[in-house]
Formats: structure tokens, sequence, C-alpha cells
């Protein structure tokens, strides 16, 4: 049987023999199985030289599995888990499994650190920063998966963490007073940040509060989008507030780490080889530039992840791949051809400009356009939209003072109906 496709660069997959799994994945799988009974039980593995068809009779993992069956499942003595936070060997963290329940997610004392360690080094933008000391500023959701995110008010010398400051108290940068914004923009500016990471719309609001005050920062270098999806609409606003900061798609979950780096809408995104395997599975047919995503983590000792199904889409584009998003977030056509938000964002006309957009559809052939903007948009951005979301289909645009987000505190771009 052929070998499954991977995102990786191919040194690191490269079989000698093309029926067998090469070394390096075979050994991370017998190292997975070895280590979590989760795996044996549900699928027994042979001991004989491991062939792909056996890698492909292994069952997915689902976001919705670990969270019917739990954490505990991961490990043959939960008591040594326990035992392992109280002397700060493990650490655990907890992330929007699913719409119904949370998923926690146990990992071994540093390893976080260390896969974005790995992850920066992966990235010739991000790679300087790697091994030495810098001021690194984030605003995201406070469940991010950082483990140092603050969930009480803390004064500002009790944010700082090796060099990071964590300026957001609570999620929802939309409900967050001037007074509180006020506060950030001081710290950022005292803290005088090279790096500045968050979610796109939390940082959208950030640079319109430091244009709002007439602040500059210099001192930044590169900005993170992450923790959720960008529009180039969040990159323009950046790039207005913080000129000549490059601007780095980190995209990666709580439970797997950092799986891709790149530019940010440069649609170069590289596999973060050390952190993951990273297969990629044919989604719909007649796409076949687009695919799903199967991870398996590398070198993880707390819950590794076997044949992990994310739930997200990549494109493969000539220099590396794009993040297209969450599967439940893309919209279809009728005519079967896919969009995601790099179709909206190319859609609106050059001279629409929004700290924020909301495309949620509401019948088969009608959708609202919410957007937050110091201006009304020109009449010809609900023309646009329609256009691109196929014939017959009508857009209407409604300016908004606030967007809210999920209860997560992230947020969605593009809301097609439930399929």
């Amino acid at each position: 049987m052929s070998a499954p496709s991977f995102a990786n660069s191919p040194a690191i997959l490269d079989p000698a023999v093309s029926e067998l799994v090469p070394e390096k994945l075979e050994s991370e799988i017998r190292r997975i199985y070895a280590s979590s009974p989760l795996y044996a039980q549900r699928f027994p593995l042979h001991h004989e030289p491991m062939q792909w068809s056996c890698y492909r009779e292994m069952p997915a993992l689902s976001k919705q599995e670990i969270v019917e069956r739990g954490h505990q499942a991961f490990f043959a003595d939960y008591g040594a888990v326990e035992r392992g936070f109280a002397n700060n060997l493990f650490e655990y963290e907890s992330t929007g499994g699913t719409t119904q329940s949370p998923m926690t997610v146990v990992m071994e004392a540093g390893w976080w650190d260390a896969q974005t360690a790995r992850a920066y080094a992966a990235s010739p933008i991000l790679a300087p920063y790697v091994g030495r000391a810098y001021r690194k500023c984030v605003l995201a959701p406070i469940g991010c998966s950082s483990n140092l995110c603050p969930y009480e008010d803390h004064p500002f010398p009790n944010r700082y963490f090796d060099g990071t400051v964590y300026l957001n108290l609570s999620s929802d940068p939309f409900s967050f007073p001037e007074a509180e914004w006020d506060r950030i923009v001081l710290e950022l500016q005292a803290t005088k940040p090279e790096v500045i990471e968050g979610e796109p719309v939390y940082l959208s609001l950030l640079a319109r509060a430091v244009r709002k005050r007439g602040v500059k920062v210099p001192s930044v270098r590169v900005i993170i989008l992450t923790y959720g999806k960008a529009s180039r609409q969040h990159a323009d606003r950046l790039r207005t507030a913080f000129p000549g900061a490059a601007q780095v798609d980190l995209y990666g979950s709580t439970e797997a780490g950092y799986l891709f780096v790149g530019e940010a809408f440069q649609d170069n995104s590289q596999v973060v080889d050390d952190n993951a395997f990273i297969e990629l599975a044919p989604w719909r047919e007649g796409l076949d530039d687009v695919f799903q995503i199967f991870v398996t983590t590398r070198d993880r000792q707390a819950m590794p992840l076997l044949r992990y199904h994310t739930g997200d889409i990549v494109r493969k584009m000539p220099n590396g791949y794009r993040l297209l998003g969450r599967e439940r977030d893309l919209y279809f056509r009728p005519d079967g051809s896919l969009v995601s938000v790099a179709e909206i964002d190319a859609a609106l006309p050059e001279d629409f400009a929004c700290w924020h957009y909301s495309l949620v559809q509401t019948s088969e052939s009608r959708w609202d356009f919410h957007y937050v903007s110091d201006q009304t948009a020109p009449s010809g951005v609900e023309t646009a939209l329609a256009t691109m979301l196929g014939e017959g289909v009508r857009v209407n645009a409604f300016r908004r003072r606030v967007l809210a987000p999920t209860a997560s505190g992230k947020f969605t771009l593009l809301k097609p109906l439930a399929r």
C-alpha cells in the first residue's frame, strides 16, 4: 500500500522501503504505545516492522473521544501524575475541547516552553529570539494555552514572567473600558517589548487603542498572530500602528502544541518538524490541494497524540501551506467551490477598513456582514461579498460597536449554517 501524504519536510519521512513506515515515525508510534495505554486498548499493535497498511488501520483520535474518555485514560497510573502535580513534574491546562465540554490537557513540566522554542527555531523571523532574553507582551483569551495567563486581577509586577507580560485580565476585548485600554497601553510602553503575541482581534483593538492615544512603541519588531484565525484587515490595522514589525502566523493548539509557522499572509507556513508528524488526508472530491490534518506528536511524555484529528483544514500552496480554519467554519458554494477567510478578504473593496468583522449566514441565500469600523462601509461592500458567495446571494452589512466572542474568548470570522 502506498504511503499517505505528509506536510513534513521530505527529509523527515523519506522511506527506505515504500511499503514500510519510516523508522522515525514508527519509533514514535511505538514509544506512544509504550507510554499511553489508551492506544493499545483502541488498536493492538504487532511486533513486526510496521507497514503503511497497518498505519492506515489505526483509528484517528478525536477531541470528542479525549473528552469522553478523560485525560486519565492516557496514563497507566494516574496517581503518579497527581503526585507529579504536587512535585511540579506535571502541569495541566483546560481548553475548549468541544462545544459541550472542556478538555483537560496534562503536560510534563517544561514541555510547552520546549516545543515553543522549537517552533521559533523553525521560523527565520523568530529564530533570533531562541535562547536569549527578550521582552514580550501577550494579549489573548484568558483561557489560553501558556499555563501562565492570569485568572485574577494581579498588579503589573505579578503578570511579568521571564520577560513576558500578560496584558489583559479578562476575555472579550470589546468589553474593556477605556481605563483598561489606558492601563494596557501604558504597560506596553513601559515594557518596551520586541515581540507582541496575541489573538488577532485583540491585537487589532490594541492597534486601535494605540492609534487613538497617539502612542508609538518603536521597540516592537515582531507581531505573532495566534490563538485564532486572522484577517488581512487585522494585519493592516496592526501594520499602521506598529510600522516595520514583521507579522508571523503561528498555528497550534493547547493539546498538540505548535504545528505550523510562517510569515502572515504569505502562504508559506511550514510544519514544525521537531514537534509533530502531520498527515494530509484528502477532504473533499475536486479539492486536490485541500486537506484535513492528522497529528502525531514527537517526544511527548504526557498525553502524546497519535493520528489526532484536529478539525483544521489546510491548503497546499507553491511555497508552503495556508491554514484555512476549522472544518465547521468553511463554506461551500452551490458549485462546490470553497470559501474561507482568504476569499472574504480578497472580495472586500480596497477602500474598506475595519477593526474586525464576522460574515454570518442566516439562510441558504442570505448573509449578514457585521463589522466594527470608524466609518460606515462603502456601498460596494455588500455587492462584492454577495458576488463572491455565489449567484442569487444577498448580503446585508451592519456596522457594530462590538462583536461578541465565543465562550472561549475567541472570534469566528466566517459562520456558515450548520450542516
